[in-house]
C-alpha cells in the first residue's frame, strides 16, 4: 500500500517533470524562432529589401541559458549579436527586429531607434516627454546598442556601479522607481574577438576594484571575422588570459566560469547559481561561454566559408547548439522527434509572418506617398508647355516599383518641378511645390530631429534666474566658489555623485571638492584609478539609471581618453534612440590657459564636432560655471563643462542664491560695449581681450567685448550678428588650432547668421599657433593669443 505522502510525492515529482518539460521545449521554441528569423533576415537583405544584417545565430541556447536569470531592474550592456537576447526578456518581438532591419522610421513599429540603427540594436526608454523618471526597477531594461566594438563596455560598468551606490547610500533608498535596493545586475555581452579591445581591459579591471555586480558574457566562436582567435588572445584563451584577476578569499576581484555554448543543462546549471552570487553579494563575473558556432558567418557582407576549414566547418554543423538541444531533449525523454518537428515546422511559420506584418506595415505608408505624388503630378502633364512625357515616365516609374523608397518620391518630384521652373505661376505646378516642401520637411523631421531633448528634458528651457548679490556679499576665490556651491548642492540633492582621478580626499587638484568627501561620504564624492575611459562610463552608467552624476577629466589635454563613449553612446545617444532614452551626465574638466604642453588644452574643434548632441559650456569664471551647473541639473541632457584652469585663483563676488541662480545656455553675454570692432570669445580668453582693450580705448578704438558662453549651443538668438550691424567690424579669438574653434564661430556667425552683409572689412580670426604649446611663461606668450596679437590685429582691422 503507498503512503499518503509518497502518493503526494509523486504527484509532485510529476508535476515538477511537467513544468520543467514544458519550459525546456519553450526555449527550445524560442531558439528555433530565433534561428528562423535569421535565416529569414539574410534572405530579405540578400533580396535587397533590407541593406545590411548581422545576425545571432549559434548564439540561441547560451542566450536564452543567460536570459532565464535576467530579472525586471537588471540592464543589458550588450553588443549586435543579442536578438535571442531581446526576443527571451521580451524587449523586442520578432515583427520588431524585422521592423528594424527594413530602417522603419515608426517608432510605433520599430521602438528602440526609429529605423536610425541597423538590425539588433535595441533601446528601452528611461525618461518620458514631461521628464519623468519610468519605473525602471520593474522593467527589463537595455542600454541603447552601438556598433563599435567594445564599446557596451565602460557604460556596462556605471550601470553595474548604480546598483552598488543604490544599495550603499541610504538617501537612495527611497528611490525605490529607480532600484530595488541595488539588487540589480547588469548583463553585458560581447564577442570574443572584441575582448582586445583597452575598453574591455579597463572595465573588467575597474569592476574587480569597485566590487559591482556585473557579469560579462563572452560569445567565443574562435574567430574575429576572419581573424582566428590564436592571433587575438594571450593563451588562446581570455578566461585564461584573465586568471590573475580571480577573485581570491583575501583579494578583489571577479569570478570566473567556463561553459560550452551549445550545452543548456549544464549553463543553467552554472548561471543560476552564479548570478544568485553576484545579485547578493555584487562581485563581478566573467563568463567565458566557448565553443560557439556562427552558422552564416560574421555579416551579410561575406561567406565565413572563404576562411574556415573544411573541418571547421563541419565541427561547427556538429555542434550547432540548435542541434544539440535537440539531440539532449530526446535523449533525456523530454520530448519526441515529431513534437520537435512540429516546433521547427511552426517557427518557420512563425519567422515568415513576424516579416510579411513589419515588411508591410513599412511599405504601406510609402505607397500612400506614392499615391499623393501621382495626384499632385498628374494634373502637370496636363498643362500647357509641359512634358508630358517626361512626367508620365516619372509616375510611371513609381507605380511600377514595388519597392519604393522615400527619396524616390523627392527626387521624382524636384526633378518635375526643375524641368518647369518657367511655369512656376501655373497652380498645378504650385500645388506640386507645395506637396514637395511639406513632405520634404516631414522626412527631415524624421530622419533629423531629436540631437537634442525637448519639453522639459531641454535645458534650453530652463528658467533664467539672474545671479543675486547682497550688499555686505563677500568676494573669495574662484574654487572657494564652486567649493560653496558643491557643498550646498550635495546637501541638498541626494541623486548626485562626483568621482574621478583625485576627487575625493584631496578635494580635486584645484579644490573645487576640498572636505567635501568628508562631509558627504565616500560613495557621494569618490576617487577613481586613472582611468578616463571608465570613469565617462561610470557615469553613463549612473546617468542612465536617474542619477545625476559629475564625471571629471582632470584635464582637457585627457578627454582623448574618454571621447569614445561620449561621441559614440551619450552624444549620439538621444538622435538613435529618436528621444526614448536620455543620459543627463555632466563630465566636469579644465583647460585653456595654462603654461605646458600636457595641461594647456584647447581643442574646441574636436571637441564641438566629435560631441555633437551634448552641451559644451565654456564659462570665463566660476561664478558662471555655478550658474551653468545650475541649468543642466535642471533638465536630462548630457553635457560637457570646461573651467577655467587659471581662474580658480581669481577673486569673485559670491551670489546670494548660490544654489538657485540660473545661466541660459546659448545666449552670449555683452561684457562690454563698443563701437568700433566687435570681438568674439570664451573662457580665459575673455581677459587677455579685457586687458587689450585698455591700451585700444586710449588709442580710440572701441571695441565690444562678447564672451559666448557655450559654444553647442552657439547664440541660439543671433545676437551676435546684431553687435556686427553696429561695429562693421569682427574678430574671433581663441586657443584652439588656427580654423578649431575660432572656424566653428566664424561659420555660425558669417554665414549661419548672415553676417557677411554687415562687413566692412574681412572678418579676422585669432587662434593658437598649430602646435602644442611650449612650456613656461615665454613658451605660453608665443604659443597662444597674448595681448599685443590683440591689439595689432585691431589696428589693422581699422586701418583697413
Amino acid at each position: 500500500m503507498i503512503e499518503n505522502n509518497e502518493l503526494a510525492m509523486n504527484l509532485e515529482s510529476r508535476l515538477s517533470f511537467e513544468e520543467f518539460r514544458k519550459e525546456v521545449l519553450n526555449d527550445y521554441r524560442l531558439a528555433c524562432d530565433s534561428r528562423e528569423i535569421s535565416l529569414l533576415a539574410r534572405k530579405e537583405v540578400l533580396t535587397g529589401k533590407a541593406k545590411f544584417g548581422i545576425f545571432g545565430d549559434g548564439k540561441e541556447v547560451a542566450q536564452i541559458a543567460m536570459s532565464k536569470y535576467f530579472q525586471p531592474g537588471d540592464f543589458r550592456s550588450g553588443y549586435y549579436r543579442d536578438q535571442t537576447v531581446a526576443f527571451a526578456t521580451g524587449i523586442a518581438t520578432p515583427e520588431q527586429f524585422f521592423s528594424q532591419l527594413y530602417a522603419d522610421p515608426d517608432l510605433k513599429n520599430e521602438p528602440f531607434s526609429g529605423g536610425r540603427q541597423m538590425n539588433s540594436h535595441f533601446a528601452t526608454p528611461n525618461l518620458d516627454k514631461d521628464g519623468n523618471w519610468l519605473n525602471l526597477a520593474d522593467m527589463k531594461n537595455s542600454a541603447a546598442d552601438m556598433a563599435p566594438t567594445a564599446g557596451q563596455m565602460p557604460r556596462a560598468l556605471g550601470l553595474a556601479y548604480a546598483s552598488k551606490v543604490f544599495r550603499e547610500v541610504e538617501a537612495l533608498h527611497t528611490y525605490t522607481g529607480l532600484s530595488h535596493n541595488g539588487n540589480e545586475i547588469c548583463f553585458a555581452t560581447i564577442g570574443d574577438a572584441s575582448t582586445s579591445e583597452g575598453h574591455f581591459w579597463e572595465t573588467m579591471n575597474a569592476a574587480g576594484v569597485l566590487q559591482v555586480p556585473l557579469a560579462v558574457f563572452v560569445w567565443d566562436d574562435g574567430y574575429g571575422i576572419s581573424v582566428p582567435r590564436k592571433y587575438q588572445t594571450t593563451k588562446n584563451s581570455i578566461s585564461a588570459a584573465l586568471e590573475g584577476f580571480r577573485k581570491t578569499e583575501d583579494s578583489n576581484g571577479f569570478d570566473i566560469y567556463n561553459v560550452k555554448g551549445w550545452d543548456y543543462a549544464g549553463m543553467c546549471e552554472v548561471f543560476e547559481a552564479a548570478i544568485r552570487k553576484i545579485r547578493e553579494t555584487h562581485i563581478p563575473a566573467l563568463f567565458h561561454v566557448e565553443e560557439i558556432t556562427q552558422p552564416q558567418g560574421h555579416s551579410t557582407s561575406g561567406s565565413h566559408e572563404r576562411y574556415k576549414s573544411k573541418e571547421r566547418l563541419s565541427w561547427e554543423r556538429e555542434f550547432d547548439c540548435n542541434v544539440k538541444m535537440r539531440s539532449w531533449i530526446i535523449e533525456n525523454a523530454i520530448s519526441d522527434e515529431a513534437n520537435l518537428q512540429a516546433i521547427e515546422a511552426e517557427a518557420k511559420v512563425k519567422a515568415q509572418e513576424a516579416r510579411k506584418s513589419a515588411w508591410e506595415k513599412y511599405i504601406a505608408p510609402i505607397k500612400a506617398h506614392v499615391q499623393s505624388f501621382i495626384a499632385q503630378a498628374t494634373p502637370v502633364a496636363a498643362i500647357a508647355g509641359a512634358d508630358a512625357d517626361m512626367v508620365n515616365v516619372a509616375i510611371r516609374d513609381l507605380q511600377h516599383n514595388r519597392e519604393p523608397l522615400r527619396r524616390d518620391i523627392l527626387k521624382a518630384t524636384a526633378t518635375i518641378l526643375l524641368k518647369h521652373a518657367s511655369l512656376k505661376a501655373d497652380p498645378a505646378i504650385q500645388a506640386l511645390q507645395q506637396f514637395y516642401d511639406s513632405y520634404l520637411q516631414e522626412q527631415k523631421d524624421t530622419y533629423n530631429a531629436d540631437l537634442y531633448a525637448s519639453g522639459v528634458n531641454s535645458a534650453l528651457n530652463v528658467p533664467v534666474v539672474p545671479a543675486e548679490y547682497d550688499a555686505e556679499g563677500i568676494t573669495i576665490n574662484g574654487y572657494e566658489v564652486l567649493n560653496r556651491y558643491f557643498d550646498q548642492l550635495f546637501t541638498n540633492n541626494p541623486k548626485v555623485f562626483a568621482f574621478g582621478e583625485d576627487v575625493g580626499k584631496i578635494g580635486d587638484v584645484n579644490q573645487g571638492f576640498a572636505g567635501l568627501q568628508q562631509k558627504h561620504g565616500k560613495d557621494r564624492i569618490a576617487d577613481t584609478g586613472i582611468r578616463e575611459l571608465t570613469i565617462m562610463g561610470q557615469g553613463i552608467g549612473l546617468a542612465l539609471r536617474g542619477l545625476r552624476p559629475i564625471a571629471e577629466i582632470q584635464y582637457l589635454d585627457y578627454l582623448l581618453y574618454g571621447l569614445q563613449p561620449l561621441s559614440d553612446d551619450v552624444a549620439s545617444l538621444q538622435y538613435r534612440t529618436k528621444g526614448i532614452m536620455h543620459c543627463p551626465l555632466i563630465v566636469r574638466t579644465r583647460g585653456h590657459r595654462l603654461e605646458g604642453i600636457w595641461h594647456s588644452g584647447s581643442p574646441m574643434g574636436m571637441i564641438i564636432n566629435s560631441l555633437r548632441g551634448m552641451h559644451v559650456c565654456v564659462p570665463r569664471n566660476m561664478v558662471q560655471a555655478a550658474g551653468m551647473y545650475n541649468t543642466l541639473l535642471q533638465a536630462n541632457e548630457p553635457a560637457l563643462m570646461i573651467e577655467s584652469l587659471n581662474g580658480y585663483r581669481l577673486k569673485e563676488k559670491l551670489p546670494a542664491n548660490l544654489e538657485s541662480f540660473t545661466v541660459p545656455l546659448g545666449i552670449p553675454e555683452v561684457l562690454q560695449a563698443g563701437t568700433d570692432v566687435t570681438i568674439v570669445t570664451y573662457g580665459s580668453m575673455t581677459r587677455i581681450i579685457e586687458e587689450a582693450m585698455v591700451t585700444l580705448s586710449e588709442i580710440g578704438i572701441s571695441c565690444e567685448l562678447i564672451d559666448v558662453q557655450t559654444l553647442l549651443p552657439f547664440d541660439i538668438h543671433h545676437s551676435i550678428v546684431e553687435s556686427l550691424k553696429k561695429t562693421n567690424r569682427i574678430l574671433f579669438v581663441d586657443e584652439d588650432v588656427p580654423g578649431g574653434g575660432t572656424g566653428y564661430m566664424f561659420q555660425q556667425v558669417i554665414e549661419v547668421q548672415g553676417g557677411y552683409r554687415w562687413l566692412d572689412v574681412a572678418p579676422r580670426t585669432l587662434s593658437a599657433q598649430a602646435h602644442r604649446p611650449a612650456y613656461g611663461s615665454d613658451g605660453d606668450y608665443f604659443s597662444k593669443p597674448n595681448t599685443e596679437d590683440v591689439i595689432r590685429i585691431v589696428t589693422e582691422m581699422m586701418q583697413e
